[in-house]
Formats: structure tokens, sequence, C-alpha cells
């Protein structure tokens, strides 16, 4: 069965007569400087924020913005204040070990004796038991803090 039995246009007759793209196509007055993320008047934005708004163009940010300390940085919670659980969650672990295997595969420096082991989730995994991994953990909280935790201060089982 063929395409032209059924009248799918695929035969010879067929020609596209469409516009290619020639010099003529592009526009002259195009100003490159406005895709690079540079304002009229040379002001450089970052991120897609403009002036006077959010990357989507809102000029209050979605959290409403009503309170003096919309947009301020998270606060830091001291380490001898922590209120979050010292194990090492099962997602935690998951992404620390992933995260460090890929580290390892990229040529990281190892940071325990191997034993011929060649593969680099099982080095990751040989690292977490002996606590020897150089991440650290940031777990937020609902109210905007956050807790950060090395690896090696966890209860990993």
């Amino acid at each position: 069965m063929s395409d032209d039995e059924y009248g799918g246009g695929g035969g010879d007759s067929y020609d596209y007569g469409g516009g290619g793209f020639g010099e003529e196509t592009f526009d002259q007055d195009y100003d490159f400087a406005q895709q690079e993320g540079e304002g009229g008047d040379g002001d450089v934005t970052m991120n897609g924020t403009g002036e006077g708004g959010d990357a989507n163009g809102d000029a209050q940010p979605a959290s409403g913005g009503a309170g003096p300390d919309a947009g301020a940085v998270p606060e830091r919670q001291p380490n001898k204040e922590r209120i979050t659980t010292p194990y090492l969650t099962k997602y935690e672990r998951a992404r620390i070990l992933g995260t460090r295997a890929l580290q390892i595969s990229m040529n990281a420096p190892i940071l325990v004796p191997l034993d011929g082991e060649t593969d680099a989730l099982q080095i990751a995994i040989k690292e977490l038991s002996q606590r020897k991994i150089p991440l650290i953990i940031r777990r937020y909280l609902p109210d905007g803090s956050f807790e950060d935790w090395r690896v090696s201060e966890l209860i990993c089982d």
C-alpha cells in the first residue's frame, strides 16, 4: 500500500512552493541587544527579570509581596537549635548517593580506600558508610527558614 493509493500526497507531483529562508526573510532593523538581555537604555537584566517585575512580567511577586521582608533570603537556623530529625531519609540518601556517584564518575577525588570497586555507586555507598561524603543537605522549614546538615552528622542505617 503506497501513499498514492489513498491520496496521502506522497507522489512526485507534489511541489513545495513555499518561500525559503533568504536574507529578505530577516528584519534588518532587529536589535540583537534586546535578545541578549540588555534594556533599551543599556541596563542589563538578569535571569529574565526586567525592571519592576518578575520573570513572568508581574509587578508584584506571586507570594503577595505585602510584607516588608518579601523576597528576603530565608534565615539559616543555627546548628545548635536544629528542629528537624537527625536521621537521613531514604529520599536524601538516594539523592546523596546519586550526586556523589555522578561526581565520582566525573573523576572527583575518592575519599575512601578502594578494595577493587570500580562502580561509582558502590564507591559512593562505601563513602556514605564511612561518613566521608563532602556534601551538605539543606532542609527547608515551613516558616521559610532552613537547616544545613553535613552528611557526616546524620544518622544513616
